[in-house]
């Protein structure tokens, strides 16, 4: 018997499979190398391959299982491979082809031209301009929040509304009309979906309402509240101007009525001005109810509760805001907000001219939408979604943004 026979390593059946598809087994002993392995799969599945030498080195054999490329200048047995392992013979991709020397700089040429200009380019190229002195902090004055700018129209517009609705023949039933929705509308401002959730987390009814609108509708915060708030003895004390709700109802609708015989008997006159305290009357019933985390918190940064409450309506409830505001020059102020817009103002006069404006203003709900926007402006949302109220404010908007723009 020959020695080398003695001695001999464990031979291996190893599938083999091609790019083309062909399979066959191979059985090579676990010392031979890869590439003597891959020489004989060239044999089998490429004859007459193996006169370029270069064809060797342009396949490679992968293990199956593994994914692993395998080493040509080691054997089976250290690639760990077992009997009956499956490998894929696999051609080489070519090489990527290196750019030519004039493609490339072709190519920096082109990138060089499409790059945007530096600051030394920018000022050499406008050097012969006339210069022009901006006022950017105008700039921006008049192009600020247009929610400032609306709060002014609506004070403005409010007035008209209550003089045309004076106007009318129907002013008392317009009013009954008008109060009838206010406190429909107090019932409905819950988001149905806000307050299911709060109820399936065990909270009653009452309270979840009462803490959404405390917190502007968030899920979150009135949950928090409810929490915070569950020992304390007041909690299910309703909001100011709910409980009252009927009482002033039923009392400015005698003064309407007072102002309906007053039309009758004394021209009318006294009529308008008791009509238009009524609708002071609907206004007083939104009362502007503070943050109350916030009204703490700023509190506890050492300024007075009424500079707070202040600050906090300026900024619409945003602590940040009413921050910097108690922090600054305070503009604008409290005061501020009941200023109307000047009614000379091309802005006002086109507001005016505007038919679908001029055709809201004789709506009762309008009024409601407007008076509702001035102590809530979180709420404009649901008015410029309502089918009645949403096309005046649209169009109160849009001649805004058009003469603002010019």
């Amino acid at each position: 018997v020959q020695e080398e026979k003695i001695f001999a390593g464990k031979v291996l059946r190893l599938h083999v499979c091609s790019m083309e598809g062909a399979e066959w087994l191979e059985e090579v002993p676990e010392d031979t190398t890869v590439e003597k392995l891959k020489e004989r799969c060239l044999k089998h599945c490429l004859p007459g391959s193996l006169e370029d030498p270069k064809t060797v080195t342009h396949h490679k054999l992968i293990h199956a299982t593994s994914e692993k490329v395998l080493t040509d200048t080691k054997t089976v047995l250290e690639e760990n491979i077992q009997d009956r392992d499956v490998l894929l013979l696999v051609k080489k991709r070519a090489p990527t082809l290196l750019p030519k020397m004039a493609d490339v700089v072709a190519e920096e040429k082109r990138k060089q031209e499409q790059k945007a200009p530096d600051k030394d380019a920018i000022l050499k190229a406008t050097a012969n301009l006339p210069a022009r002195s901006v006022d950017r902090s105008v700039t921006q004055h008049s192009m600020r929040d247009f929610q400032t700018e609306l709060r002014k129209i609506l004070v403005s517009l409010i007035e008209v509304a209550q003089k045309l609705l004076a106007l009318n023949p129907d002013a008392v039933e317009l009013f009954k009309k008008a109060n009838a929705m206010l406190d429909e509308d107090e019932e409905d401002r819950v988001d149905e979906i806000a307050l299911r959730q709060l109820t399936e987390m065990g909270f009653p009814e009452s309270r979840a309402v009462k803490a959404l609108r405390l917190n502007h509708m968030s899920v979150t915060q009135a949950m928090e509240w409810l929490i915070e708030h569950a020992d304390d003895p007041s909690v299910d004390a309703p909001l100011p101007g709910q409980a009252p709700a009927e009482a002033p109802a039923e009392g400015a609708a005698s003064c309407a009525e007072a102002a309906a015989g007053a039309s009758s008997e004394e021209g009318g006159e006294e009529a308008k001005d008791e009509l238009t305290e009524i609708f002071k009357k609907i206004r007083r019933k939104r009362e502007f109810r503070p943050d109350p985390r916030a009204v703490i918190a700023l509190m506890e940064m050492g300024f007075d509760e009424k500079e707070v409450v202040d600050a906090l309506r300026v900024n619409n409830n945003q602590q940040n805001a009413a921050c910097e505001w108690l922090l600054g020059d305070r503009k604008p102020s409290p005061e501020d907000l009941d200023k109307g817009i000047d009614t000379n103002s091309p802005l006002f006069q086109a507001i005016l001219e505007n038919p679908v404006v001029q055709l809201g203003l004789t709506n009762p709900k309008t009024l409601l939408a407007f008076e509702d926007m001035l102590e809530n402006p979180l709420n404009s949302t649901q008015w410029m979604n309502d089918p009645e109220t949403g096309p005046v404010m649209l169009q109160i908007s849009r001649i805004f943004q058009t003469l603002n723009r010019t």
